[in-house]
């Protein structure tokens, strides 16, 4: 039995590898470069007091409200303070950059694409045989049973199940869109008939049809969406070259995985 295990970087690098985490861990090592590179050529700084905030709420995204509580974070994700105060200027760059690059397409955008953030509040239960789902809908709507009851007895996810098969609020694009089609054709509240798609039959239940708004929530959602396109396409456009080489690894992991 181990009483001490020592982890080399080529251990690290070999594990990566064999994970295939490799690619996407480039791509995110792209996507900070691009965001700091691009938010330096904008003229985009960062202040103390932004800064600040922007550590506080990376600290409550992840429940770290005691200094204890932050200390032991950084031990375990083998981070050092300086390295946390960078990860929350990249956020804070990542966030003044979209609403730089984004901020004023995003009601032209919601406006053109209007349609697309239609909403609506639905009960689902998923089955696997066409039959029964037929057989299910005429006994629901005859009242022979509830929506409630064929979740329970037919969702296997224990938190969709004891839900009784809600899913909440979803946007048009948020579905297939044989099913948009249908649910969004619906006067609520209204039962579908099942419909067929390759995860299987679904049961519908449409409560309600939500009309765009545009909120503030939405207007997040809709740069963000805008941001994180802009981004791959930054990365599309790019050459990257990695370097991996056995007998060349650097002594610290960020110079090893610096892009060339």
């Amino acid at each position: 039995m181990l009483n001490f295990l020592n982890i080399s970087l080529q251990d690290i690098i070999f594990q990566l590898k064999v994970s295939y985490q490799i690619p996407g861990l480039v791509e995110a090592i792209a996507t900070r470069k691009i965001i700091v590179d691009a938010a330096q050529k904008a003229g985009i700084t960062v202040d103390i007091s932004s800064l600040q905030q922007a550590a506080d709420s990376l600290r409550l995204a992840n429940n770290l409200l005691k200094a204890e509580d932050t200390w032991a974070w950084l031990q375990k994700h083998h981070l050092t303070l300086e390295e946390f105060e960078q990860l929350a200027e990249t956020n804070l760059l990542s966030a003044k950059l979209a609403s730089y690059l984004f901020a004023d397409k995003v009601e032209p955008f919601f406006y053109e694409h209007h349609l697309d953030y239609l909403a609506a509040v639905t009960y689902e239960v998923v089955l696997d045989d066409e039959d029964v789902a037929s057989e299910i809908f005429y006994a629901l709507i005859e009242r022979e049973i509830s929506f409630q009851e064929v979740a329970r007895k037919y969702i296997q996810n224990p938190e969709l199940r004891r839900a009784g098969g809600y899913r909440g609020v979803r946007y048009r694009t948020d579905f297939q869109a044989e099913i948009a089609a249908l649910v969004f054709a619906a006067n609520p509240p209204q039962l579908l008939k099942p419909i067929v798609t390759s995860q299987g039959v679904h049961l519908l239940s449409v409560e309600e049809i939500i009309q765009p708004e545009l909120n503030q929530q939405l207007r997040f959602k809709i740069m963000a969406d805008l941001f994180s396109t802009w981004l791959k396409e930054q990365i599309t456009e790019l050459e990257i070259v990695t370097n991996f080489e056995a007998d060349s690894y650097p002594q610290t992991l960020p110079e090893l995985l610096k892009l060339a």
